[in-house]
Order: structure tokens, then C-alpha cells, then sequence
């Protein structure tokens, strides 16, 4: 019920994905057809609003971060900064973010990898990067497998603690090729509620449309090399 609440918190419409960076991560969208995946990647569940919110999880999400700063010994905001210093691909190195084996894809043996590593890669920009990226493309793969089971996908509803870091929201268009929007900050769950129990009073086909204040839209050409490159090494970490 949480994903269904926060969907319709902040207004998803079919053709919207959530994507949620908390301390797992969530990819969700709202369809007007149900999804049967047997291998059990995409959950069917119901939105709430009488269409279907097929669902993947990932166990990794913004802990990968709070676990990067403590590598580097920096603040979120010093990691965002040198992550946007750092070129796109952190020149080859790139971190799988494995750190608690993981659900999505079922490695639960899996443990976290770091790859490429240089002399020239050697940095704490290029580790910062590869970490943002590589938390960013469990998500796409998770936006993949929507996909696969016919979910039209037009733009990224990006929310959760994760969503506050300025590098996770300017890079997660390059790495998930779609627009992203930012909500701010808010209890989104809470806010489905009461648009639900709005509805209930105001009668109607549709909820009532409410306006989420402050949302932030990020756009920036996709470059499809990152994820190409974390595709080569995220098998590589089975039984690890």
C-alpha cells in the first residue's frame, strides 16, 4: 500500500515511472494493464486508482551512498560535488553496488565489486562517480524490466532521501534515459492518503488533481556507454 499511496501522492499517470532512493530502491509504474512476469522480477500489484502498479525492488539503494561518504570520509554534499567532477563513465571504473548481497536480480551471495580500477581512476571523484552510476543503473535495469512486460515508460518521478543528492538527479537522466522530475521533499504516502480520502468526498471517475509545488525537472542527453559497461561486469559478481 505505501508505493500505491506514494503514486498517487505525487500524481503518477500511466506513462510515469516512480523511482524511489531510500534504503531499498523502487521502480513503479502506473498501468492500465496488468504485468505476469515469471521469473518473478516485476511484482503485479493495484494502484489507487482501479489500474495496476507493477513494481521491481532493489535491496541496494541509498545506503550505497551513505556508504561511499564513509569510504571517502566526506558529506553527501561534498560526494555529490566530486561525483559531477568526475567524467561520465568514471573513466571504465565502476562500482556494482552489491553491499547486501542483492533481491533484484536474486544474488543474495552477491557482495559489492568495484572494477576498472587505474592509476588514473584511482580518485576520489572517479569512486564517487562510478558509485552514483552504479546505483543508477540497478534502477534502470529495474526500468527495463517494466518494460519488457509492455509498460510504457515517458518520464521518472524521482523520490526518497536519495533524490536529495544534486548528482543523483542530474546524472539519473544520462544513466536512465528519460526525463526526471523532483518533487520536493514530502511524506507522499501520507499525501495519497488524503488525495484518496479527498476523492472519497468529491465523488467523480478521476481523484482530484492537486499540484505538487516545487518539482524540479532534469533533462540530459542519455549516454548509453555507462550502462554498457556496468552490463559487462554486473555478472561478473555471482557467488562473489
Amino acid at each position: 500500500g505505501d508505493n500505491a499511496g506514494a503514486a498517487l501522492g505525487v500524481g503518477a499517470r500511466p506513462g510515469d515511472v516512480v523511482v524511489s532512493i531510500g534504503t531499498s530502491g523502487v521502480a513503479c509504474a502506473v498501468s492500465e494493464t496488468p504485468t505476469s512476469d515469471a521469473s518473478g522480477t516485476v511484482a503485479g500489484f493495484a494502484d489507487a486508482t482501479g489500474r495496476y502498479l507493477p513494481l521491481v525492488a532493489t535491496l541496494n539503494a541509498a545506503r550505497v551512498l551513505d556508504a561511499t561518504t564513509r569510504l571517502l570520509g566526506v558529506s553527501h554534499e561534498e560526494l555529490s560535488r566530486l561525483a559531477l567532477e568526475a567524467p561520465s563513465g568514471s573513466g571504465g571504473l565502476v562500482l556494482v553496488p552489491y553491499l547486501e548481497g542483492e533481491r533484484t536480480p536474486d544474488r543474495p551471495s552477491a557482495r559489492g565489486v568495484i572494477h576498472g580500477l587505474t592509476l588514473a581512476t584511482a580518485e576520489p571523484a572517479y569512486l564517487a562517480r562510478a558509485a552514483v552510476e552504479g546505483l543508477l543503473c540497478g534502477l534502470a535495469d529495474g526500468i527495463d524490466a517494466l518494460k519488457s512486460q509492455g509498460v510504457a515508460v515517458d518520464r521518472v518521478l524521482l523520490v526518497g532521501g536519495g533524490a536529495r543528492s544534486e548528482a543523483v538527479r542530474r546524472l539519473a537522466p544520462v544513466v536512465l534515459g528519460h526525463p526526471v522530475l523532483v518533487p520536493e521533499p514530502g511524506e507522499y504516502v501520507a499525501d495519497g492518503a488524503a488525495r484518496q480520502a479527498a476523492w472519497l468526498l468529491t465523488g467523480g471517475e478521476e481523484p482530484p488533481t492537486w499540484e505538487l509545488a516545487g518539482t524540479e525537472t532534469y533533462e540530459a542527453d542519455p549516454d548509453p556507454a555507462v550502462r554498457a559497461r556496468y552490463a559487462e561486469v554486473r555478472d561478473l559478481t555471482e557467488g562473489i
